[in-house]
């Protein structure tokens, strides 16, 4: 999702309704390698109604089990939560009230606890946003397999295609030399949609 020049990644607004806490770190850590396909660097933010336990629910608890999964799997990975949404996408907010939290700057890879909250803001921010949707992308699959929404527009259409035949060229790619073909990958992806590069 581009908005304003600005490039995010929401998961997971499209297949699992309500993850447990081992696939919402499994979909933060796809989403993650999907904003490095996209030559974006991941910064992670697991979202909820609560900023670092200041609800204490199971829900809350879910999401900070969550992180854990991820520190271990990808102990480099700049990631944190449970946080807010605002909280996630305002620097401010983060350097003055939360100044131990892991994540530094403004998150571009938002991954909400359940199919409502992040298919429901997925469409407010397409429709009244004014955010550009490229999507959904499917996340995890053994082959490169995706979805249209019905009535998706031509642009839409294309789009999807395009991430659909790279996803192919890169896994023929990682079968004939065991290669993973990121780099490669990642200006491919940016050049199929047109995407104006992400600086950080």
């Amino acid at each position: 999702m581009t908005r304003r020049g600005d490039l995010y990644f929401l998961a997971d607004c499209t297949v699992n309704i309500e993850p447990s806490a081992e696939d919402l770190a499994e979909i933060a850590l796809c989403a993650a390698e999907m904003a490095r396909r996209f030559n974006a660097t991941p910064r992670v933010a697991m979202l909820s109604f609560s900023n670092f336990g200041s609800t204490p629910h199971p829900l809350t608890e879910k999401i900070r089990r969550a992180v854990e999964l991820v520190h271990q799997a990808d102990p480099a990975l700049m990631i944190d939560g449970e946080m807010m949404a605002d909280t996630a996408v305002t620097p401010g907010i983060l350097e003055e009230t939360y100044p131990f939290s892991k994540l530094k700057g403004s998150a571009n890879v938002l991954v909400f606890s359940d199919l409502t909250s992040a298919n429901t803001c997925y469409k407010l921010l397409a429709r009244i946003g004014g955010a550009e949707t490229i999507g959904p992308i499917l996340m995890g699959m053994s082959k490169p397999v995706h979805v249209l929404q019905r009535g998706a527009e031509v642009e839409e259409i294309v789009n999807i295609a395009s991430i659909a035949v790279v996803d192919a060229q890169e896994t023929e790619v990682r079968g004939r030399t065991g290669l993973s073909g990121q780099n490669e990958s990642a200006v491919q992806v940016q050049t199929e949609l047109q995407l104006d590069p992400v600086h950080h």
